[in-house]
């Protein structure tokens, strides 16, 4: 990967350029990846390849005017050229009142170091040794009949750098791998998938260990069921409850409330879940995926607890849509940072047991999700649950509600994971409509 002194030589080199074309302001960002991956296929090596990626985007400011422009040449001949042609687009730009770089105090000062990177470096063999492990746990059961999987070691570096005097960056890296299983009876054939992400090779799920859970899950969807219509408690499983945690982020997007066409538009200090729930978005977590010391502008990231008590006390703010709110910044320019609903106070087991019966949800179908009106209606597969045993798997289904109430009826286990940069634990609804044959 280039180095940090050739990415910050390339941003102050633009910044320098920017201002002798005629630009007031202006933003740089430079950035450098390189993924390898390799990919399996019932057991047999499918496909193994590099990318290597080094870009630039340019954002030119003229007054309240403002263009951008990227390429993947950074060669300085053509840099200039690019500039020059980005500074001329700016001046025939419509004039916008929000336009500006942050404010100068709301930058970050410092990088901390957030433990995101390890120059670990793994083979290809390396790769291909970890796959065979993992297929050969996924393909045990004779009821597995086709197996994929993959392993991807990704490096990144960039360098932000603004005309306020910021200049800072930092190296990132992930390990990513995968098991997609189809299991096969008399009566049906089902697929269901794992996966393990982190950002340090040591700390990747054991390969046998992913295999397994991949194949378990597809063999215990076999010979679903159908059901009928009914109103119901919905447990989600955690990694189908981090969704509507992650709807939940965008209905508070600055963006979504500057437009109106959020359900939480004007709810700020109001009560939108019942008091058991907290939401916190973290960026200074050690190793977290999602971890970060600045937004993509260069403002500090500070935590936030989104929802204290029921009460939603922040929207994601990022600059430009904060001037249009009247509110500054918080450094989610880009989203969350590691988004997580804090532990409830039951455990798993007396989750399941608190409803003589209800559905446990493995996987939605389709994007049902609408933050304007708040309704949520998506095909759904799981489990029927009776006094907490998992009776038997079912299929076919429409869950549906609106957000507004469902925020209302939730019920969080305490079996919260850091598995991903959006966690859930698992979550109960209560009274959602199921619509089955």
């Amino acid at each position: 990967m280039k180095d940090q002194e050739f990415l910050e030589k390339k941003a102050s080199y633009c910044i320098g350029l920017a201002k002798k074309f005629g630009a007031t302001e202006s933003s740089v960002m430079v950035n450098n990846s390189v993924s390898e991956t390799v990919n399996f296929r019932n057991k047999k090596l499918d496909e193994s390849n590099r990318s290597d990626d080094l870009g630039i985007s340019i954002t030119t400011y003229i007054g309240k005017k403002k263009s951008s422009i990227s390429s993947s040449n950074l060669l300085n001949d053509n840099l200039k050229i690019l500039i020059e042609k980005c500074v001329e687009t700016t001046k025939n730009t419509p004039e916008d009142e929000f336009n500006s770089l942050p404010d100068k105090d709301l930058l970050a000062k410092e990088v901390k170091d957030l433990n995101l990177y390890d120059d670990t470096h793994i083979e290809n063999d390396q790769k291909i040794d970890y796959l065979k492990r993992l297929e050969s746990a996924a393909s045990n059961d004779k009821k597995i009949i086709n197996t994929e999987s993959s392993f991807t070691q990704n490096k990144s570096n960039f360098i932000l750098a603004n005309t306020e005097g910021f200049c800072a960056g930092y190296k990132t890296s992930s390990f990513t791998a995968s098991s997609v299983t189809v299991a096969k009876d008399k009566k049906s054939m089902e697929r269901d998938y794992e996966y393990s992400s982190k950002c340090f090779f040591k700390d990747l799920d054991d390969a046998g260990e992913l295999g397994k859970q991949a194949a378990d899950q597809s063999i215990r969807k076999l010979s679903p069921k159908k059901i009928g219509s009914e109103k119901i408690a919905i447990i989600f499983d955690k990694r189908i409850a981090k969704g509507i945690l992650s709807t939940f982020a965008s209905a508070i997007s600055s963006s979504a409330i500057s437009r109106g066409t959020s359900f939480l538009k004007d709810k700020v200090n109001q009560k939108i879940f019942s008091d058991s729930i907290n939401i916190l978005d973290k960026p200074d977590i050690l190793k977290g995926l999602g971890s970060r010391n600045f937004d993509r502008e260069g403002v500090i990231t500070d935590t936030l607890k989104l929802v204290e008590q029921g009460v939603l006390k922040h929207y994601l703010i990022d600059t430009y849509n904060g001037k249009k709110l009247n509110l500054k910044s918080n450094g989610r320019y880009g989203g969350t940072s590691n988004l997580y609903f804090e532990n409830g106070n039951i455990s798993f087991k007396d989750l399941l047991n608190s409803k003589s019966k209800s559905l446990y949800i493995t996987e939605t179908i389709g994007h049902g999700s609408n933050i304007v009106t708040g309704d949520y209606s998506v095909g759904a597969t799981g489990f029927l649950v009776e006094n907490g045993e998992f009776k038997y798997p079912i299929n076919e289904i429409t869950i549906a509600g609106n957000f507004k109430d469902m925020f209302q009826h939730i019920t969080l286990a305490n079996d919260l994971e850091f598995k991903y940069a959006t966690n859930s634990p698992t979550m109960m609804i209560e009274g959602m409509v199921v619509a089955g044959k």
